[in-house]
């Protein structure tokens, strides 16, 4: 019997939202629908479509299974993480009503992509209300349990039993609805599920304490019930948390657009207009600090452009008339006049949305292994209480105790351990991660990370600081230095905010002149007037020299075009990435770099850093071709990066990590945030991955050797309800403790990594020089 059906068909019972629209509000929406379809070309089309009640494996594969029967439907992927079903179909036979209706019949809501209103997961909130209940009732009723345990008799237990009841009966029927729906919904077809003996056990347990303080009995397992309750909620809400954290990748990328543009009308007229109602050849005015609103060519004014969203470069572009952006570029000087080259829809920002939704629909989806146990466990707990029911009625025909044994059965049975098996070892391991300056992000990511054998980095901000420093600043004279400076601090850009830094951090500074008429010139460098009407600027040689064939490197400080400083930076190496690099080629990681920045400059890089493998020149389609290119060859993949446009590739990677410098987006791709400046990081990450997976096993080793005694004894009868829940707990306890093993002390590879760096400190310290290196052959792979 199918696990994956029963949870879609569990997904069903909640899937219908109050306030639904309606078919008629939806098929309404059809051009609405279409007019937002991703064009592939060749007259085929991609349609998204938001499925809020998507919750699990199971719903994955009916969505998918019934999207497949749609004769128009050329291929249906489910995103798990964003909740959102994608069709790619041909324009022509498009028919979002049929998907809608579809989706209907399967008990899914779903609405047009745009309509969808991102609210979070209402799941996860539901979720906090329900422990929180459990919570709270638990504790209040151990207390009262404990009176009874003292040795309450007579009408003062009877008090603290129906006190109890109380208190459980709506805690139970409140918090228990996690497990109770989609339990219910898997009975109704004829299916179980793991939800269905964890309800039975509950359900039962409070039914027979209500029978038992009604009776005036000796025993009640009202704290037992609750309890259990409460422990099964954190291993729920534990994973709903995870989801929620590591959903909104594409969400962060695409607020990065910007909800509409200035169109500059055929009179010169400057108008606002939404996104979607700019069509291809229409003009827009950004000014200076606005993001690139669509794919545009500049037609008029001059800037830099911080262009790391599609190239990954550290260094702003100067741009002119006739120079190609990408949507999402951000314009950091100068105002510009631009014509859309392409719509809305079509632009770069959508594609790389598009990009990250595919990778994350098409990276391998690892459920926990208690739901893979749960189709084969539910049954034969199910049959082992019934039978245990039916054999002591039958033989002593006393109903009562047999049900009493029955009950004693199915929770002693109770799948507890098995549904913290994992969860309890991602809470300790994102403990110990984080001890280690890592956050784990993403639930799955530990599984996945556990497996991996290849690891490619991005450089810039992740293999390198991404903060250009001044080269030698101790032998500029204090001086001319204080004068950049004072002249430097006018500019955002980041070789001007290196030499303010370095100016401020001069231990004598001279009093820099006072300056007028200061003026940035775009993609030239700053100018200003000194006192006595000099003109002073600081930018390109050849500009700053008013000479053309200046040619140094570097920029340069010149004062009515003669020179007085030439500045050149460095951008240093990460803390730890030599030898992290050293560490995984020597256990057969075979780490390679992949950067959008220009081949001399990895080169370079990879020299510093002692790296063999290396590629440059790669937009992001290239960087996940690479990733696709390792898995289709049996390897598993991490990836390390940092830049937005790094965000597809870590969504494509098995796994993937990302420094707290990253940008949002490409954070919230990632599984894995490292907080501090070392990257000696990944390794720890990895370390504690694979001890974490071997925990895992033996959580579940420890569960199947707890039935396999528990469950004889309980069948004999030798075990009362109350036994039975403690020694569920205890199984639950043994459990958590396993985990707990792993923060006690380091694990193999950590220490291996302390071990070198204790050898060999200070490896990769040296800097790599902003300036030119020699050339390379774009999109080449390289020996460094």
């Amino acid at each position: 019997m199918s696990c994956c059906r029963a949870a879609a068909d569990a997904c069903e019972e909640a899937a219908r939202a109050p306030g639904d629209p309606g078919p008629p509000a939806r098929r309404a929406a059809r051009e609405e629908v279409l007019a937002a379809s991703r064009d592939l070309g060749g007259g085929t089309i991609e349609t998204h479509f938001s499925v809020p009640a998507i919750h699990c494996g199971g719903c994955i594969r009916a969505i998918e299974t019934a999207m497949g029967a749609l004769g128009a439907v050329q291929d249906a992927r489910v995103n798990l993480s964003t909740k959102r079903l994608s069709v790619t179909w041909r324009r022509d036979a498009a028919d979002p009503d049929a998907v809608f209706a579809a989706l209907e019949r399967l008990g899914y809501d779903a609405h047009p992509i745009d309509a969808a209103a991102d609210d979070g997961d209402p799941t996860l909130k539901r979720l906090i209300l329900q422990l929180g209940v459990a919570g709270f009732a638990a504790g209040n009723i151990m207390l009262l349990s404990v009176s009874v345990w003292s040795g309450a008799e007579g009408s003062t237990r009877d008090l603290f039993h129906w006190i109890s009841a109380l208190i459980a009966v709506p805690a139970v029927a409140f918090s228990g609805q996690a497990f109770f729906r989609p339990a219910v919904a898997a009975l109704r077809r004829g299916r179980m599920n793991m939800d269905v003996p964890i309800s039975l056990a509950i359900v039962l347990a409070v039914v027979v304490s209500l029978y038992e303080t009604s009776q005036s009995g000796p025993h009640a397992y009202f704290d037992a019930s609750v309890t259990l309750l409460f422990f099964l909620l954190i291993g729920r809400t534990f994973d709903h948390v995870m989801r929620e954290r590591a959903r909104s990748a594409a969400a962060g990328l695409q607020r990065m657009a910007p909800r509409g543009a200035t169109v500059v009308t055929a009179d010169g007229a400057r108008i606002w207009r939404p996104l979607d109602a700019i069509r291809a050849g229409e003009r827009l005015f950004v000014a200076a600090g606005e993001r690139i609103p669509l794919d545009a060519r500049v037609i008029e004014g001059a800037g830099d452009v911080d262009a790391a969203i599609a190239t990954g470069e550290s260094d702003p572009v100067a741009v002119g008339p006739g120079v190609e952006l990408p949507a999402g570029a951000l314009n950091l000087s100068g105002a510009l006049t631009l014509e859309a080259t392409k719509p809305a829809s079509q632009s770069f920002l959508a594609e790389m949305m598009a990009m990250l939704e595919t990778a994350e629909s098409a990276k391998p989806r690892f459920r926990r292994y208690a739901d893979r146990a749960a189709s084969f466990y539910s049954p034969i707990v199910h049959l082992a209480a019934f039978a245990t029911f039916m054999g002591w009625g039958l033989i002593e025909g006393d109903w009562y105790r047999a049900l009493y044994i029955a009950i004693s059965v199915l929770i002693i049975t109770c799948p507890c351990a098995l549904a913290l098996a994992v969860p309890v070892v991602q809470v300790v391991a994102a403990g110990r991660l984080f001890r280690h300056g890592v956050l784990l992000k993403d639930g799955a990511a530990l599984e996945t990370l556990a497996r991996v054998d290849r690891v490619l980095f991005d450089k810039t901000g992740t293999l390198t600081v991404g903060r250009p420093r001044l080269l030698d600043a101790d032998g500029h004279d204090a001086a001319t230095l204080s004068l950049a400076g004072a002249l430097a601090r006018n500019s955002l850009h980041p070789y001007s905010q290196a030499l303010t830094q370095a100016a401020a951090r001069l231990q004598e500074r001279p009093s820099a002149p006072a300056l007028s008429a200061i003026r940035e010139t775009p993609g030239c460098g700053l100018e200003a007037r000194l006192g006595d009407g000099a003109l002073l600027r600081l930018g390109r040689p050849a500009w700053a020299l008013d000479d053309p064939s200046a040619d140094q490197a570097g920029v340069a400080l010149a004062q009515d075009g003669a020179l007085l400083g030439l500045y050149r930076f460095e951008d240093a190496p990460r803390a730890g990435a030599a030898g992290t690099l050293a560490w995984l080629d020597a256990e057969g990681f075979e780490p390679e770099i992949i950067s959008g920045d220009h081949p001399s400059r990895v080169a370079e890089t990879a020299r510093t850093l002692g790296a063999d493998r290396w590629r440059g020149g790669l937009q992001p389609a290239d960087k996940i071709a690479r990733i696709q290119a390792l898995q289709q060859d049996g390897h598993r993949v991490l990836m390390v990066g940092d830049g937005v446009n790094d965000a597809p590739a870590l969504s494509a990677a098995d796994a993937s990590i990302a420094p707290a410098t990253a940008a949002d987006v490409g954070r919230r791709a990632a599984g894995f945030v490292f907080l501090h400046e070392s990257l000696d990081a990944v390794v720890r990450a990895l370390d504690v991955a694979r001890r974490a997976r071997a925990l895992i096993l033996q959580n579940f080793g420890l569960a199947v050797v707890y039935n396999m005694i528990a469950v004889p004894i309980a069948v004999m009868g030798y075990v009362t309800p109350l036994v039975a829940a403690i020694a569920m707990s205890s199984s639950s306890i043994v459990v958590i403790s396993n985990a707990l093993r792993l923060n006690l002390g380091a694990g193999r590879m950590t220490r291996a990594l302390d071990r070198q760096a204790r050898r060999a400190p200070g490896a990769g310290a040296r800097a790599i020089k902003t300036a030119p290196a020699e050339r390379a052959d774009a999109r080449s792979a390289g020996t460094a």
